[in-house]
């Protein structure tokens, strides 16, 4: 009877951490260097349901979370990528620094239309 495998854990000194804050939820993603997946949090899968998902508070524990996970692959530094406008967007940040991740950068990736399509006429009531 052969033995099942034992996992071997990879150990990473840096990874990178996209922040997607949009008005009804934040998910946070940890990334190798080489963006391959690590772990993710979102305030769904912390416990909070329902408009609460979308508060700043829950942004920050999902936050706390995935620095957790981080250090159990070995990171202590990390490049944070955020991207919308929601209001999980600077507490996300502050949270992954509570539980003692070094932020080499920030980085804003939200999308802004320049040019592109003709948007609606306004509406007059």
């Amino acid at each position: 009877m052969a033995s099942p495998k034992k996992r071997v854990r990879k150990t990473f000194e840096t990874g990178k951490v996209y922040i997607r804050a949009n008005y009804n939820n934040t998910i946070i993603t940890l990334t190798d260097p080489t963006s391959q997946v690590l772990a993710w949090s979102s305030p769904g899968a912390n416990g909070f349901k329902g408009a609460r998902q979308s508060t700043p508070y829950a942004g920050q524990i999902s936050a706390e979370v995935v620095a957790e996970k981080a250090q159990a692959f070995g990171i202590d530094s990390v490049e944070v990528f955020v991207k919308g406008m929601g209001p999980g967007r600077d507490q996300s940040i502050r949270g992954l620094m509570n539980r003692g991740l070094d932020i080499i950068s920030i980085s804003d990736v939200t999308r802004v239309p320049h040019g592109g399509c003709r948007s609606p006429r306004q509406r007059r009531v």
